[in-house]
């Protein structure tokens, strides 16, 4: 049986490339084309890395730290809550660098070096909510197939970014940030819900009585 779409539904809302489209187009404003190119495919790349091993990893290191899944469905549920007010108003779900590390970031971009993976990929693409969305829905994987397939989700959570950091400027002109702003709202509205689900279920799972109520 194939795994359903929700966690790529899921996974598209919290990663959310376009609201990423004007840092993008800030840290990259003096790269040449093909330092554009390269970054994008890094970015990309190692987003598709991030959930890969998120969701083939995951459960071990849980195991390892001897942390329940029922916990961390509340706890990632909680993260995913926090994740989607951001996003309702109009901020990238996983930015939460400080502004030392944005400027220290602006600073590498202006002298060449690579904001691939910090901070393109980390947090602005994927951060801990992307992980712990990719480890909670792992979990619930019935087969090997439904765990590839979640890795595949993340295969294409890596196209789309390649996608909308290709087209940057075009989508900036086309959307504007009104437009984005909109599209922002819209997925945090998706998310919030998805986390309520998140957290009731893992709450059942820690207080089983919850689930003859109602």
């Amino acid at each position: 049986m194939a795994m359903d779409l929700k966690p790529l539904v899921t996974l598209l809302a919290i990663v959310n490339p376009l609201a990423i489209v004007p840092f993008f187009i800030h840290y990259t404003q003096g790269f040449a084309r093909a330092q554009r190119q390269r970054t994008i495919w890094v970015s990309s790349f190692s987003a598709f890395v991030v959930i890969a091993v998120s969701a083939l990893l995951g459960l071990q290191i849980l195991d390892f730290f001897s942390i329940s899944l029922a916990s961390f469905q509340v706890g990632g549920g909680m993260l995913l809550l926090t994740s989607s007010l951001s996003m309702l108003n109009a901020q990238p779900a996983e930015a939460k660098s400080t502004p030392t590390e944005l400027n220290d970031a602006a600073a590498r971009s202006a002298v060449g070096a690579s904001i691939a993976v910090v901070p393109l990929t980390i947090p602005l693409l994927t951060g801990p909510a992307t992980m712990s969305t990719v480890v909670i829905y792992a979990d619930k994987a019935k087969s090997f197939l439904q765990l590839l397939t979640l890795v595949g989700y993340g295969l294409v959570i890596g196209l789309v970014s390649a996608f909308c950091f290709a087209l940057a400027e075009p989508i900036s002109r086309f959307l504007g940030k009104t437009g984005i702003n909109i599209m922002t709202r819209l997925m945090g509205l998706i998310l919030a819900a998805l986390s309520v689900e998140l957290m009731a279920d893992g709450l059942r799972k820690l207080f089983p009585v919850l689930g003859h109520i109602g």
